[in-house]
């Protein structure tokens, strides 16, 4: 593995997930041709889903003819873990004209060596519990039930093996891309000798 503090082997591509804490660098190498540095600015604007005050914003500087994003782990250690949408823009330094030039997502997570937080995903958590709820239904095999004119109905057997499978396959996809990040084989590839 290349040496990831050198700005020469940062990648040329935005961040999928980013750890709070962490060093972020990436560069945009397809930029420069058309864009010149010296008359233009990346700038890149993240909002976290289901909140419009989280915004983070991090603007790129000059690398000979690219442009390089590089963000302090002090700065990263005050992200909120979350899903984020992002947006890039080149703003022409002359007038302040602004072109929105790509977009897309990333997640932001926790640290697990400074937090106390439950590194399971959504998915995970939820596979987890409905997995148990599985194993203690002999026990409590009652499906609903009314009290002083309330009444609670609990989802049968065959809905919580529905929602297990949809979360167990969530949960494959999740290891999968996880382990297709670090460069490990992901088990959806099938090997034939002839």
């Amino acid at each position: 593995m290349a040496n990831l503090f050198d700005t020469a082997n940062v990648p040329a591509t935005e961040p999928e997930k980013i750890v709070v804490g962490d060093t972020l660098q990436w560069k945009r190498t397809d930029l420069g041709a058309d864009y010149a540095n010296d008359a233009y600015v990346l700038t890149y604007k993240a909002r976290l889903e289901g909140t419009g005050s989280t915004v983070i914003t991090i603007t790129a500087s000059a690398s000979d003819s690219d442009y390089l994003v590089s963000v302090a782990a002090g700065t990263t250690a005050s992200y909120t873990a979350g899903h984020y949408q992002w947006q890039s823009y080149i703003t022409r330094t002359s007038d302040s004209a602004r072109l929105t030039i790509d977009s897309g997502s990333f997640e932001v997570v926790a640290n697990r060596a400074a937090s106390t937080a439950d590194p399971r995903s959504h998915a995970k958590i939820m596979l987890d519990k409905i997995e148990s709820l599985l194993q203690g239904r002999g026990d409590s095999d009652v499906a609903s039930y009314s009290i002083n004119g309330r009444s609670l109905a609990k989802l049968g057997v065959t809905e919580l093996m529905e929602w297990r499978d949809r979360y167990r396959a969530e949960h494959l996809r999740e290891v999968r891309r996880e382990r297709a990040l670090n460069g490990k084989a992901t088990g959806s590839t099938v090997l034939a000798r002839f």
